[in-house]
């Protein structure tokens, strides 16, 4: 698949994951793909945990509250650490937010489906944090968000996009001459 193909091809999926596992050679190039995502400054903000084993994913999942994802056969785990760039700047945000993109488009490309679980997870009941404890991610890292990784079981449901004439223009704002 081109990269094109992939963008639009992209689509949150929340359904149920059939049970065939994730070779780790595949995790490791949708983690490839997301720690090659452009960084501020070239700090490198974002470091990311593949789970695979059914044991810590039953664990995960049992923190996760609502459940979300919870048939998928992997996981990755996006973490961040709140490094200044410049001038009291940190682009750590704009850091895991190019490296979750990255990665969603490449787990599209494989052949798998996936969904961004980042609200879910950082609201004030801090499931990141119990996650983050579970996996020993050590102090100074955040986990912001979980994307789980499988063959979609369900079929995939397609959300509408505003057409492009409401939310791109040329030459200034709402001009499409």
């Amino acid at each position: 698949m081109d990269a094109l193909n992939a963008i639009f091809n992209r689509h949150s999926y929340r359904g149920k994951y059939l049970p065939s596992p994730v070779p780790r050679e595949h995790l490791k190039i949708i983690m490839e793909a997301g720690l090659a995502a452009p960084s501020g400054c070239n700090k490198q903000t974002c470091s990311l945990i593949a789970v695979d084993d059914p044991e810590m994913m039953e664990k995960l999942h049992g923190v996760i509250l609502p459940p979300a994802g919870e048939t998928a056969p992997a996981m990755i785990c996006v973490l961040t650490q709140r490094i200044i760039a410049y001038r009291d700047r940190c682009y750590a945000v704009q850091d895991y937010a190019a490296a979750i993109q990255n990665m969603l488009l490449t787990i599209v490309d494989l052949g798998y489906q996936s969904c961004w679980y980042e609200g879910h997870i950082t609201d004030a009941d801090r499931i990141g944090d119990q996650m983050a404890q579970l996996l020993g991610v050590p102090e100074g890292y955040e986990l912001v968000c979980f994307l789980p990784v499988g063959k979609p079981a369900e079929e995939i449901k397609i959300r509408p996009k505003k057409p492009f004439e409401e939310r791109a223009w040329f030459n200034g704002f709402g001009k499409n001459e």
